[in-house]
């Protein structure tokens, strides 16, 4: 087994690497003077099996040009299998034909993925489940909830009974569910939302009862954190004692950082280490990151050895 990391999160590919004992293999992932993506491998890779580790976060076309051009490198090189390790997969919001006339790019992403000569795909929680089926190759979407569920527990000891878990939108309820059920079946409230224009989220009402209660937003991803704020403000008017937000991926463009750190009403946002963007949140007091390190690194160890990863799915 080999482990490769392109510049998209190398604290993260060094951390797996750590975990499987595992050094990161040599390699060159720059730029030419005319930003094209120069890859070199610097160490004989033939019938090995190679994992490539590259989330496709910001910037993501990049990023994502890295993660092609090594997987083209390896397979020219006769590696024996490819595995796409994609912490973050970015595109997946774009999982359907969202106008006449628009392209399904998650499903293009796939396309370019397996083309490239990827024999398989990792990832953590996917936005849109459908997306495994975007791929020809087996894909196999962990999840980060029980990361989330020991975050939330160190966070709220004393006050486990009462917890209610909010979904951000009716489209996350299924995920909701899943932690409220890991959290001794505490009590689920969602928040109907209205999205006016792209990027953009105006509340409308919460479905739940969530007076006197310590609410738990849980999400795939935050953004701008215009939703997630909103959604606090709301779930505060409605009675709640406090509301903090633990959600897989922190994109956290823009504003979204300095937005989230004067949300009046969020008191803790939480976010997994799947985007490598820790100089951004540094000195952001409300945002913790918890890793995945350790999920990663056992689902790899598990695909090199041929063992079932399924209960990694849970």
């Amino acid at each position: 087994m080999k482990l490769l990391a392109g510049n998209a999160n190398p604290k993260l590919a060094e951390a797996i690497g750590q975990r499987l004992d595992t050094p990161l293999a040599k390699a060159l992932v720059q730029r030419f003077a005319d930003s094209e993506v120069r890859v070199e491998i610097s160490e004989n890779v033939r019938g090995e099996d190679v994992f490539v580790i590259q989330s496709t976060s910001h910037p993501a076309n990049d990023y994502l040009m890295e993660l092609l051009i090594m997987i083209d490198a390896l397979s020219r090189a006769s590696a024996s299998r490819i595995t796409a390790v994609i912490p973050y997969f970015g595109y997946a919001r774009q999982d359907r034909k969202a106008g006449p006339r628009t392209p399904i790019s998650a499903k293009l992403i796939a396309n370019l993925i397996t083309t490239a000569g990827a024999d398989r795909v990792l990832t953590i929680d996917l936005h849109a489940g459908q997306v495994q089926g975007f791929f020809d190759i087996p894909t196999d979407n962990l999840y980060a909830v029980k990361v989330m569920e020991e975050a939330i527990r160190r966070h709220h000891a004393d006050e486990i009974d009462q917890i209610t878990v909010v979904s951000p939108d009716v489209g996350g309820v299924v995920r909701a569910r899943t932690l409220s059920s890991r959290l001794d079946n505490a009590d689920l409230a969602i928040v109907d939302k209205r999205r006016p224009a792209p990027g953009e989220a105006e509340v409308m009402n919460i479905i739940g009862n969530v007076d006197g209660k310590h609410c738990v937003l849980f999400d795939d991803i935050v953004d701008s954190g215009g939703t997630l704020v909103k959604a606090a403000d709301a779930l505060v008017a409605k009675g709640a004692k406090s509301v903090s937000a633990y959600v897989s991926h922190g994109v956290l463009s823009g504003d979204a950082i300095s937005r989230v750190q004067n949300a009046e009403n969020l008191t803790r946002l939480v976010v997994t280490d799947s985007i490598g963007n820790e100089a951004g949140k540094a000195g952001a007091d409300k945002i913790e990151t918890v890793k995945v390190d350790l999920l990663l690194a056992e689902a790899i160890r598990r695909i090199a050895n041929e063992e079932s990863v399924s209960s990694l799915f849970d």
